[in-house]
């Protein structure tokens, strides 16, 4: 479980140019949720994730992973319990390894890791059968440098890299948005099957209206540093463009296309 109870952060604090990007923010993450953030841009959805990432360290309250306070924590402290995707395919990958040796890789965060990365017989089958799962070909192409793929494909192994060690938390920073959107629309798919495959409990933030209807267990809607909706349970299952942009007009938020 993730909870966040009434945290701020302001840029330029006490100056006239002050932006308060985050004002009071409570929420708690259930486990096994899959939590969609939109907002228009400025609304602090993404200083949101990187809040719960520890990119920066909040101005007041506090965060919590399962019992743990991890507030005061940065990213490298948090990375052993939680897992990122960017919006840029090409981050969090080493271009000149190969499939194999990052998916290796990314399965030993946080253990203590000697001068071979000891990928044996036995462990490339599973990354083999977990690359497979992912229906792009890619079982195929084990040995392959990560930087020669797609940046679908890439984001697509990115995704799996994040999601095979079972995170507290996966926090997906519009990771599709740099792609065209026949990739966009797999990648999120993918996202959604190893969300349920591994049983993670994910945030996402987007632009997307249909994204946000179609995927996730709950939407969550910010607007100038705070959130104004929260749709849940049989709601969200109901939830379609038309409604959530209702949602959208009766907070007054204004859309621009």
């Amino acid at each position: 479980m993730i909870k966040v109870e009434s945290i701020s952060k302001y840029y330029g604090k006490n100056t006239p140019n002050e932006v308060v990007a985050l004002d009071r923010v409570s929420m708690t993450i259930e486990e096994g949720e899959f939590v969609v953030v939109i907002g228009v841009n400025g609304s602090g959805k993404s200083t949101l994730l990187n809040a719960l990432a520890g990119t920066f360290i909040c101005d007041s309250g506090r965060i919590m992973v399962d019992n743990a306070d991890v507030t005061k924590e940065p990213d490298f402290k948090r990375a052993k319990y939680i897992g990122r995707v960017f919006q840029n395919p090409y981050s969090g990958t080493a271009p000149t390894m190969t499939i194999a040796e990052n998916l290796q890789m990314a399965s030993l965060r946080g253990e203590r890791k000697g001068l071979k990365i000891g990928l044996t017989k036995e462990r490339r089958a599973y990354l083999q059968e977990q690359l497979k799962a992912l229906q792009m070909g890619l079982e195929n192409r084990m040995d392959t440098p990560i930087g020669l793929l797609s940046g679908g494909q890439r984001q697509a192994v990115t995704l799996l890299m994040a999601a095979m060690q079972k995170p507290k938390i996966l926090l997906l920073d519009e990771h599709t948005a740099a792609l065209d959107p026949i990739s966009a629309e797999q990648v999120l798919y993918i996202t959604n099957d190893l969300i349920q495959r591994f049983n993670l409990t994910a945030l996402m933030v987007t632009h997307s209206m249909s994204y946000a209807a179609r995927f996730g267990t709950r939407v969550i809607m910010m607007n100038l540093g705070d959130i104004v909706c929260d749709i849940r349970g049989e709601e969200k299952r109901n939830l379609n463009e038309e409604a959530l942009m209702q949602r959208f007009n009766e907070r007054h938020i204004h859309i621009i296309y």
